[in-house]
């Protein structure tokens, strides 16, 4: 339930610093509705709350439970792929959202600050504008690398989390 000040009646205007503060936002607006939790956190409350693995630092897993978490992966990517061409639009967001959710899941089962990768994934796609503003696509729209593309760096990033490849975590 939303609270609102009501300022005094007084027989008197009020000045701009003693004048009753602006009425909150109506409930049930954009406004009123709480910005939820970075995907990232609400993931990881998931797995404490469910007992589920949980890492702070990129590590290798077993090869059962990676093998694992691919099925469920796929399992999602599947459901995307079907109700993208038949399902309707909440349906194709739930699974959009599932696979979200799951791939976040996968991220924190091996230690990884998804966030952090998927920020460099992103700056490494702008690379593909060209400084002349051209973007090269395929025939389907794909947008292609230019001759002024960066790959990522994934590696540093999972360095700078505590990785060292071919093995667990920096001291």
């Amino acid at each position: 339930m939303a609270v609102v000040t009501v300022g005094h009646m007084s027989s008197t205007p009020a000045s701009p610093a003693t004048a009753a503060p602006a009425p909150g936002p109506t409930p049930g607006s954009p406004a009123a509705v709480p910005r939820p939790a970075s995907p990232a956190a609400l993931v990881r409350e998931f797995h404490r709350a469910f007992g589920l693995d949980v890492r702070d630092a990129p590590t290798q897993v077993s090869a059962e439970l990676a093998a694992h978490r691919g099925e469920l992966l796929a399992e999602e990517a599947a459901e995307v792929a079907e109700v993208s061409v038949t399902g309707p639009l909440d349906r194709l967001a739930h699974e959009l959202a599932d696979v979200v959710y799951v791939a976040y899941g996968t991220a924190l089962v091996h230690g990884i600050d998804l966030d952090a990768v998927i920020a460099e994934i992103h700056r490494s796609n702008m690379t593909k504008l060209g400084p002349d503003g051209q973007v090269a696509r395929r025939a389907d729209g794909k947008v292609l690398k230019g001759e002024h593309y960066e790959a990522p760096d994934v590696a540093a990033v999972l360095r700078r989390q505590g990785w060292r490849p071919g093995g667990g975590t920096a001291a």
